[in-house]
């Protein structure tokens, strides 16, 4: 009953996985047809400073949320450690706990950067655009953000379930 429930729950996260998927095809469409007027409207070096936050708002949010993946599952590490954990992997787990903190603190920094730079391209874009497109243009970044999040989340969601029923086949003869 247990396996048959993890597939099935397994099912569902993929079919879900298949939509995301499709919403940021979708999305990354908007976002050709929203760099085409981008770059029709605005000046060369103000084009280049939309790409630029563009192509990093999604390496930034993506770094953030392996980040705090990492630094979650280092964290429910080290609350299985007991008197049977030997000190060499206590240490490890800690060392690894610090480095990631530091690493997720400096992502954080990098998207507050990121936030002010989004203000200017905003600034920039209000000059050319009507509302009607600058509106667009901020629900292209709220959505194409939240994509990001909903994939990794999902991507976790299955890697868990998959590690579960791989275990859970693993132990029944």
């Amino acid at each position: 009953e247990l396996i048959s429930s993890l597939r099935s729950k397994l099912q569902t996260l993929w079919q879900e996985r298949e939509l995301v998927l499709s919403e940021a095809r979708e999305c990354a469409e908007q976002g050709e047809e929203l760099e085409a007027m981008v770059q029709d409207v605005c000046k060369p070096n103000e084009f280049e400073r939309y790409m630029m936050f563009i192509g990093d708002l999604e390496k930034v949010v993506s770094l953030l949320l392996c980040l705090s993946s990492r630094l979650a599952r280092v964290q429910n590490a080290m609350r299985r450690i007991n008197g049977n954990t030997d000190a060499e992997e206590k240490q490890s787990l800690n060392e690894r706990h610090k480095l990631l903190s530091r690493q997720r603190e400096d992502a954080k920094d990098l998207k507050e950067n990121l936030d002010r730079r989004e203000r200017v391209v905003s600034g920039i874009l209000a000059k050319y655009l009507t509302e009607q497109q600058l509106q667009d243009y901020r629900r292209f970044v709220q959505v194409k953000t939240s994509l990001l999040i909903e994939q990794k989340d999902l991507e976790e969601q299955i890697k868990f379930f998959e590690e579960q029923l791989e275990n859970l086949e693993k132990s029944i003869p």
